[in-house]
């Protein structure tokens, strides 16, 4: 029998969310999401060297009743998680950058090296992508983007971060490659940014891809972001995101990397993985289509936790 309280606990960071969430719900719970804000200057101090995490947080994030499970993702999570083990079962999801035993389970990725007899591990990170999801969202944008040629390709831009830039000039050399895609290969684009887009960056993607008949979101409205993983027979996205690019091989389409200036040792460990399973390649300016399957660990996953835990 599944618990009969849960808790996500995790910083206010969609990222974070998603990956608890998604874990949470391919195990059929519906948890209550507890927001961790650190009090005071422990904000500025990593969560590892908080010597008592509990009183680091603001108090009402972790009001009683205690849940009979908690999961969740992240560095700040791990560190009150480990100091909540006593009081109910915890995940985490992502390396802890701890000892794993600290846990009753640990959902690490494989580009995060990690083994032991309670990690189990997952090629891409865990996501809320599932078939009925993208079913509703086939639905809901089917019309909205019908006038678009096909085939059509799905476009996922990030943002520049500690590892990976995406200034205007990457921006720019972007914009000309989905251009040139669209002029050689008669392709439609329908292109969403993220919140981390440089604003820059966007108007230079509607500045050389809305005179040629793309769909480029302008952040108003509707987030079309799951109606583009729906309708897409191919997928484009920035290399500075494990996410996106594992809810992209989560769907049905081939999935091609814009890689930006930078480097990460872990990203480089994620993406070189998914190319040796034939799910990703390098996205070169034309339009690359080649047979694939979904991709997509977070059922499993969920399933083994269930298994172990006895639910």
């Amino acid at each position: 029998m599944l618990p009969s309280s849960a808790w996500i606990i995790t910083e206010d960071f969609a990222g974070l969310r998603t990956q608890a969430l998604g874990l949470a719900e391919a195990a059929g719970l519906s948890p209550e999401t507890r927001v961790l804000r650190p009090r005071g200057l422990w904000g500025r101090v990593p969560a590892a060297y908080w010597p008592r995490p509990l009183a680091a947080i603001e108090p009402a994030a972790l009001a009683p009743p205690w849940p009979e499970l908690a999961i969740g993702c992240g560095g700040k999570s791990a560190a009150v998680l480990a100091a909540l083990t006593r009081r109910m079962r915890v995940v985490i999801v992502q390396h802890p950058r701890m000892a794993p035993r600290r846990f009753d389970l640990v959902v690490a990725a494989r580009h995060d090296e990690l083994t032991g007899p309670n990690v189990l591990v997952a090629r891409t990170a865990l996501h809320r992508v599932t078939p009925a999801r993208l079913a509703a969202a086939a639905a809901a944008w089917q019309a909205r983007l019908a006038a678009l040629p096909r085939p059509l390709v799905a476009v996922l831009v990030g943002g520049s971060n500690g590892r990976f830039k995406l200034d205007a000039a990457v921006g720019a050399t972007l914009a000309g490659q989905l251009a040139e895609m669209m002029r050689r290969d008669r392709v439609g684009v329908a292109l969403t940014p993220s919140r981390r887009t440089d604003p820059a960056v966007r108007a230079m993607l509607h500045e050389q891809l809305d005179p040629l008949g793309a769909w480029v979101w302008d952040m108003a409205g509707d987030n079309p972001y799951f109606g583009l993983l729906a309708l897409a027979d191919a997928i484009v996205v920035t290399g500075d995101s494990v996410s996106m690019v594992s809810e992209a091989v989560a769907t049905a389409a081939p999935v091609l990397l814009a890689a930006l200036p930078g480097r990460s040792r872990r990203i480089g460990l994620f993406t070189r993985g998914l190319t040796d399973d034939g799910r990703v390649r390098p996205f070169a300016g034309r339009f690359e289509h080649w047979p694939v399957e979904p991709l997509d660990d977070t059922g499993v996953v969920a399933a083994e936790m269930c298994r172990r835990f006895g639910y």
